[in-house]
């Protein structure tokens, strides 16, 4: 056997320093030439190499396999080794003699080892860089994230591609629902595929990104921009490998096309003005909505909102007022809605002017808040005086769904006054399907278990009203104005037959009936000829401030005053 010592030395030298040179870019050829004159000096005929990103891909079998060197030879396995790194990576290296191949003594054992070890943890520190950079890169499920778009953002900039190209924001409408309906793992097969298909739509000029659940930010030519929504707008995606299952996914997306000698200095630039036309698009009729100078304005006002809204909670400039709701049948006073005012610099502020500002963050559960705490006084006082008390409802935002402490909270508030249960009813917009139906069950079911009432708001607007109504247990639900028929004298038109159906089925399982939008005396006649005893409406009143509901509350009924035929 020739000993091969010094020059052993030398390349396993030269195959660090190649390894080590953080100054030069890998050299990889380089290094592959010197791991086979190793390998020839110690008689390996193969280097197989295998990578795997966590222990679970390597118990499936996944991962990726590198050869370093292969002599083709018939041969078998003579030393394993492996390394596992701090982010759970595996890096695993198996060398090969030919099966009547010499022996290795102690001595090239140990010189074996050492270049696997050094092989590998030079294999593997890539491996972790590698990893580091998805990770930064990547979301968990594989998507280009925040991050990667704000490196192809700088790219675009340092090359002057933003010329001719379109931004949107989009997010994939109801998507709880379809993954509840076809499960998880068919709903991830439907956002991929989704995914790829506008990718493959948009090409090389384009990218696609993922900023969380169902909700993306897209870069495209402004020629492609038309292929782009008609694509978002609607498009059926399949969910089996066969093709036998499809869904239709709809988008809400606001666009901003990019004009050109755009200035660009951060993401800011591009992501504030397709987010505000995408609010702008989910708040409205449109499913695209494209920024321009008066979204501008709405933004700006919007900012307003939420720079005065701490001051204005200090200072209680919102103030309860009362909408009844009536027994038509008895006229009788039985409940009321809390419903905001705000007044600012002695002017009314319009709800629709904050209210939707307020539902872009936490604010809304603030004010929600602080309007429950302001209902519980006004009954706490009311009962103290000896006064009638009926029912009051509070609208609570489908953002606190997410709170794991909001029933709790809600049970301070109240308890707190020292107020009955059965005085409260929160009530929860249809909208709240596109959170989740967990979520929205278990804070339901421990309102009714504490005996708070809970009602479902503006039925027959949503997305899926009867998945919503079947598996919650609701007390009350709350017919939204369009479901009431224009007149009576039609009984077999389609409103007619609809809201007689909606009233039967929520008498049929329990829940009390309330019709909302009440203006007329034939609206009275056509809820009284389908079963709903209970109305709120402008015909019995408008909002009312507190003083002027607590007279309300002191009539008792509307009938005996004659109170109809006064408004």
């Amino acid at each position: 056997m020739q000993d091969n010592t010094m020059l052993f030395y030398k390349t396993f030298e030269q195959l660090v320093s190649k390894m080590t040179d953080v100054n030069k870019p890998i050299d990889k050829p380089g290094i592959e030439y010197l791991l086979i004159e190793i390998a020839k000096m110690l008689r390996l005929s193969k280097g197989i190499t295998r990578l795997y990103r966590n222990p679970k891909e390597e118990a499936e079998g996944g991962g990726e396999t590198l050869c370093c060197f292969d002599m083709h030879l018939k041969d078998k396995p003579v030393h394993k080794f492996r390394v596992v790194t701090s982010v759970m990576s595996i890096a695993e290296m198996t060398v090969y003699m030919t099966e009547d191949a010499e022996p290795l003594n102690d001595v090239e054992f140990s010189r074996l080892d050492l270049v696997m070890r050094t092989t590998l943890s030079y294999v593997s520190r890539n491996r972790l860089r590698d990893i580091v950079e998805e990770l930064a890169f990547l979301d968990d499920s594989g998507y280009p994230n925040l991050r990667s778009l704000q490196a192809y953002l700088a790219k675009l900039d340092r090359e002057g591609g933003f010329v001719g190209k379109a931004a949107l924001h989009y997010n994939l409408r109801h998507f709880t629902l379809i993954n509840q309906e076809v499960g998880r793992a068919a709903g991830d097969e439907i956002m991929r595929r989704h995914f790829d298909g506008i990718s493959k739509l948009i090409g090389e000029s384009g990218e696609v990104y993922r900023l969380g659940g169902d909700n993306f930010v897209a870069l495209c030519p402004r020629e492609k921009l038309d292929d782009v929504l008609t694509y978002l707008y609607k498009t059926e995606v399949s969910y089996t490998f066969d093709g036998g299952g499809t869904v239709n996914i709809r988008s809400n997306t606001g666009v901003f096309v990019i004009p050109d000698g755009f200035v660009f200095h951060d993401i800011g630039d591009i992501m504030e003005k397709i987010m505000v036309a995408y609010r702008a698009a989910q708040n409205g009729s449109s499913r695209a909505v494209f920024y321009d100078d008066v979204l501008n304005k709405r933004k700006e006002a919007a900012n307003r909102v939420q720079e005065l809204f701490p001051d204005a909670m200090r200072n209680e400039e919102f103030k309860v007022f009362y909408q009844p709701k009536v027994n038509i049948i008895t006229g009788e006073l039985c409940g009321a809605e809390a419903l905001c005012r705000w007044f600012r610099n002695g002017k009314i502020v319009p709800p629709m002017d904050f209210i939707p500002v307020l539902e872009q963050n936490n604010d809304i559960c603030r004010l929600d808040f602080y309007m429950l705490e302001h209902v519980c006084r006004d009954i706490k006082k009311w009962l103290d005086e000896g006064q009638k008390v009926v029912r009051i409802s509070v609208n609570m935002s489908r953002r606190h769904m997410a709170d794991a402490n909001f029933l709790q909270n809600i049970l301070d508030i109240i308890d707190s006054h020292h107020v009955a249960h059965e005085y409260l009813e929160i009530e929860l917009t249809e909208t709240t399907t596109d959170v989740e139906f967990k979520d929205i069950k278990r804070v339901v079911g421990g309102m009714r278990d504490a005996g708070i009432y809970t009602s479902i708001d503006d039925f027959g607007v949503g997305y899926s009203s009867i998945n919503l109504i079947k598996g919650v247990p609701w007390n009350v639900l709350k017919i939204d104005r369009s479901f009431l028929p224009i007149n009576d004298k039609a009984a077999d038109n389609v409103s007619n037959i609809i809201f007689r159906h909606v009233v039967a089925m929520s008498k049929e399982i329990g829940l009390e009936c309330v019709a909302e939008g009440v203006e007329t005396l034939e609206h009275v006649n056509i809820l009284k000829e389908n079963g709903c005893d209970r109305a709120q409406g402008f015909l019995f009143d408008r909002p009312l401030p507190v003083e002027v509901f607590e007279d309300r509350l002191k009539m008792g009924s509307y009938y005996d005053k004659n109170k109809m035929a006064d408004n």
